[in-house]
């Protein structure tokens, strides 16, 4: 993998990391349902499922 895929791994854990932050995910944290899920719940893990679609199309894509 070339150093310029990596850097892009690595700005995407520093997206998750402020994503997870405590003041964000604070945000979601409203009574309410989203496919009846809570909507704390439903958002922490729709941010989790892109961050992996995202890290897994750049490590297919760039693998070398």
């Amino acid at each position: 993998m070339k150093k310029h895929h990596a850097q892009k791994l690595v700005i995407l854990s520093i997206i998750i990391l402020l994503l997870f932050n405590i003041p964000f995910v604070l945000i979601f944290n409203i009574d309410g349902n989203v496919l009846g899920f809570p909507t704390l719940y439903f958002s922490i893990f729709s941010i989790w499922l892109v961050s992996i679609i995202v890290s897994y199309i750049v490590l297919n894509r760039y693998y070398e």
